[in-house]
């Protein structure tokens, strides 16, 4: 079983920056991507950036792309996202999930909020 848990979320004003953590713990084996999903009020989850195991390729959202940056320390098990020149879209509930492809499993955190004012 693996526990997922994020931290980092909180209030900032637009132009500002959050780093969001994500540690995980139990049994790493067989997670190949490690990523960010977020939900704002009203709309669906979508998928904000994801990093595969060794880090090497990594996947954003239109909408974030240049302004985030994710990136993970495989030693303590836990991915960041760094937010840069944050928006009020990008207010939201950042959930950070752990996907196995072998399993076809994905394990998801409590969520962390987000929400940057005008």
């Amino acid at each position: 079983q693996v526990h997922v848990v994020e931290s980092g979320g909180g209030l900032v004003q637009a132009g500002g920056s959050l780093r969001l953590s994500c540690a995980a713990s139990g049994s790493m084996f067989g997670i190949n991507y490690m990523g960010w999903y977020r939900q704002a009020p009203g709309k669906q989850r979508e998928l904000v950036a994801v990093i595969t195991s060794g880090g090497e390729t990594t996947t954003y959202a239109d909408s974030v792309k240049g302004r985030f940056a994710i990136s993970r320390d495989n030693a303590k098990n836990t991915v960041y996202l760094q937010m840069n020149s944050l928006k009020p879209d990008d207010t939201g509930v950042y959930y950070c999930n752990l996907h196995s492809v072998l399993t076809n499993r994905d394990y998801w955190g409590q969520g962390t909020q987000v929400t940057v004012s005008s």
